[in-house]
């Protein structure tokens, strides 16, 4: 049997069961509505040398993203799927980066920065520049009107236009700071309390003592507190635990808790994840999704992305609106680009961080079995599409197929590759 046999055979096999029978015995061609869903991968960026501390990960309003490491301020170089970018040295703005920055979040979606002089931030027109006057001082957060309220992990300076309007000693060692609207309020993260400080009437209050903490962020009415063993919920009212502590999750070690349109996600010692609403979750881990399990931080990044900070690097997870055929095309790419060996649909190996420009093409026991799925994948496109592509990558893998059989001496006998 020649080649145009089994091309003609292969197609109206796809043609026969892509149709289905009716009454009057004639074909009718099954049509799928091709409806659109939102498909998540990962785009990891990782940094040049291995003693480089990653510390915490910020996006501004225009999507720019910045991390903050113990060799200051770096930002993601490059990078698609499948190919991961760096993490390098930002000096994008000279006068920012070359400062003695301490910590950097944001306020009102606009990257800011501490250093040993004050808190000040590129945007505003460059106004914001509000000394703290505190030795060490490396933690802040943004409250109304442009307060922020600034700690060394020790005492705390309330400030505004560089005038100190509070400060005091905390009793204990301060781990975060973080802003509620809805009340006005600054919470603050102890290594074994949770406290209030109502910057109107200049008093920290205690609501909650116990062992373990780790993290927290504040949702209009709640506190989520991470422990090391699980997480529980404060109610921001009544300063009561509205959800006891649970441990029954992807892993209970958390090192961190974002909320980030309205989901809550948090970073463990073994991945992220993120809450559903039916008690299940999206979970993010190994390599395919982070540069490493350790997560450090996680922030909303640009369009509609999450960034997750991991001791060994950065990883963007990404949320596009796609249809299957959209997914199919992404994947026929790839394939015509990286795995076409003598018109095998060959493997890859030797890739170092994912990297498919460090690998190469190998010879497989399965490059026939590799191929003949791709064939008929192609064949069910050409019989739904007729696409002069379909085709020419049927005859292709036709040609590979066919070989097997004649690059050995015993007739009838297929090799599984060459």
């Amino acid at each position: 049997m020649n080649r145009s046999i089994y091309l003609t055979v292969l197609i109206s096999l796809a043609t026969l069961i892509i149709s289905c029978t009716v009454k009057n015995d004639k074909p009718v061609i099954q049509n799928h509505k091709d409806i659109p869903y939102i498909q998540d991968f990962s785009i990891k960026y990782l940094p040049d040398g291995d003693d480089i501390k990653l510390l915490n990960v910020a996006c501004d309003r225009n999507g720019y993203v910045q991390v903050f490491s113990s060799e200051g301020l770096m930002r993601p170089s490059g990078g698609q799927f499948l190919f991961p970018g760096k993490l390098v040295k930002d000096y994008h703005y000279k006068p920012v980066s070359d400062k003695n920055i301490k910590g950097m979040g944001t306020y009102l979606d606009q990257l800011v920065y501490i250093d040993d002089t004050a808190v000040l931030s590129n945007a505003w027109a460059g106004k914001l520049y509000s000394g703290h006057r505190m030795e060490g001082a490396r933690i802040f957060e943004g409250g109304n009107d442009f307060k922020f309220l600034v700690s060394d992990g020790r005492k705390i300076h309330l400030i505004k236009d560089s005038v100190i309007l509070w400060k005091g000693d905390y009793p204990g060692e301060i781990r975060d700071i973080k802003y509620e609207e809805s009340d006005n309020t600054f919470r603050i993260l102890g290594k074994n309390e949770i406290s209030v400080l109502n910057p109107d009437r200049k008093e920290v209050e205690k609501v909650y003592t116990g062992n373990d903490l780790t993290c927290f962020e504040t949702v209009p009415g709640k506190i989520f507190a991470g422990t090391l063993d699980g997480y529980f919920i404060i109610d921001g009212a009544t300063k009561q635990i509205s959800r006891e502590k649970t441990d029954k999750l992807p892993c209970s070690e958390i090192t961190v808790i974002k909320s980030i349109n309205k989901d809550i996600w948090m970073g463990t010692t073994h991945g992220a994840f993120k809450l559903r609403d039916d008690g299940k979750f999206d979970y993010y881990a190994s390599e395919r999704w982070l540069p490493s399990d350790n997560v450090i931080d996680i922030a909303e990044g640009p369009e509609n992305s999450v960034l997750i900070l991991t001791e060994n690097g950065l990883a963007g997870i990404c949320f596009r609106e796609m249809t299957l055929h959209d997914k199919a095309m992404f994947y026929e790419k790839q394939v015509r680009e990286r795995h076409i060996r003598h018109g095998f649909n060959a493997t890859v190996s030797g890739l170092v961080n994912g990297d498919v420009t460090t690998g190469s093409l190998e010879d497989s026991d399965n490059d026939g079995l590799w191929t003949s799925m791709y064939l008929a994948g192609q064949a069910f496109r050409y019989t739904v599409t007729k696409e002069d592509e379909a085709l020419n990558n049927i005859s292709e893998s036709l040609d590979a197929m066919e070989r097997l059989y004649t690059i050995n001496p015993v007739p009838g006998f297929p090799s599984r590759s060459f």
